[in-house]
């Protein structure tokens, strides 16, 4: 089904956006693994609206609840079941949109789809789907941490505004000192004024959003069909308003000769090592080779703005829309923690998946 996402550490995501909340069903996380609640509201608390005057003004706490699988602070080995309730819900602000389709949203399309829809607030086309995401999020990232695994992500560029970042260095404190989610001060700077003047023009921001994952150990990735990098590109085009994705060099690699563009080996104390380049992104072959993993994904302009546009109705009349409700300027400071769960998400279910095979005898051994 098009809501569960995963092969052993596997989620099912539930809810709309104006119904009475939305939550995530877990399995396959393994037994005795600390965690609290709190583990799970920082991220949540990352992505939550209300943050700042460049997300929409809808006020959600976002408080977990945390319903099974798990006992006396570690978890059970059993199905994990978290809810967040929809508290700031004003689907009366839609009743103008009805009946009449959002140029770019998915009002058409799921119509078309399944010739019903829920209008209030894009239902599950909402980015509040993306709560549960976030919430299993959480988790596979505590995981990951018990091997080392450290997964960041920060608004690379907004529009024109790009950053300059180090990309072995960021950590997440440099990504939170600022409301774009950019770690780069004046780049910051001209995004939140940016942002905010799209905000009172009634219109929308687009740009890009980068992730790294450091401490990945060579090996992850199921060939051929379920290549790492395929992986990780499904889950990020899966995200609301994702339009594009990238690893390592991209499509910039295009642009290179094959001596140039490769990441050489060479020899080092401890067996082989990497050239300074990663190119590749940390997979090669559609497995990981222990180098860091980067990525980029691009997110398109909030589709639902204030200003004026052409449109239709359900009946093909044209109709001219200025939609109501409440919404992003710019889904990329609250699309950082969604990324970077669902980055999470894919490497603790192939990392899980590695082990399945470690814990194999070698051919031949008795």
């Amino acid at each position: 089904m098009s809501s569960q996402f995963g092969k052993l550490f596997r989620i099912a995501t539930f809810g709309e956006s104006h119904g009475g909340g939305v939550g995530v069903v877990v399995e396959g996380c393994p037994p005795r693994l600390a965690l609290d609640v709190g583990d799970i509201q920082r991220d949540l608390d990352r992505r939550r609206p209300g943050q700042s005057h460049l997300t929409t003004p809808r006020q959600e706490a976002d408080a977990v609840e945390i319903l099974s699988g798990l006992f006396e602070g570690v978890t059970l080995g059993t199905p994990i079941g978290m809810l967040v309730r929809n508290k700031d819900a004003r689907p009366e602000a839609y009743a103008s949109m009805k009946d009449v389709f959002r140029p770019s949203h998915a009002d058409f399309t799921t119509q078309a789809k399944y010739g019903v829809r829920n209008w209030q607030g894009g239902g599950r086309a909402s980015a509040r789907e993306t709560v549960g995401r976030v919430a299993a999020g959480a988790i596979a990232r505590k995981l990951l941490a018990t091997a080392g695994i450290e997964v960041v992500g920060w608004v690379q560029r907004v529009q024109e505004i790009s950053a300059s970042v180090e990309v072995g260095s960021v950590h997440l404190e440099d990504v939170e000192g600022h409301v774009t989610r950019c770690p780069d001060p004046a780049a910051a700077s001209a995004m939140e004024e940016a942002i905010d003047r799209a905000r009172r023009d009634g219109d929308s921001l687009g740009g890009v959003v980068a992730c790294v994952a450091r401490g990945v150990p060579a090996g992850l990735g199921e060939p051929v069909f379920e290549k790492l990098e395929a992986a990780l590109a499904g889950a990020m085009l899966s995200l609301p308003a994702a339009k594009g994705f990238e690893i390592g060099s991209g499509f910039d690699g295009t642009k290179l000769r094959g001596s140039e563009h490769n990441d050489p080996f060479i020899p080092g104390e401890d067996g082989t090592t990497r050239a300074p380049t990663n190119r590749s992104g940390g997979v090669q072959g559609g497995i990981s080779n222990g180098e860091t993993i980067e990525i980029r994904v691009a997110f398109k302009p909030t589709a639902t703005i204030r200003r004026a546009q052409q449109t239709v109705d359900s009946d093909g009349n044209a109709v001219t829309l200025e939609a109501q409700g409440r919404h992003d300027p710019c889904v990329l400071p609250r699309a950082v923690p969604m990324v970077e769960a669902m980055v999470c998400l894919v490497l603790v279910d192939h990392w899980l998946r590695q082990r399945s095979v470690d814990v194999l005898p070698a051919l031949g051994d008795d």
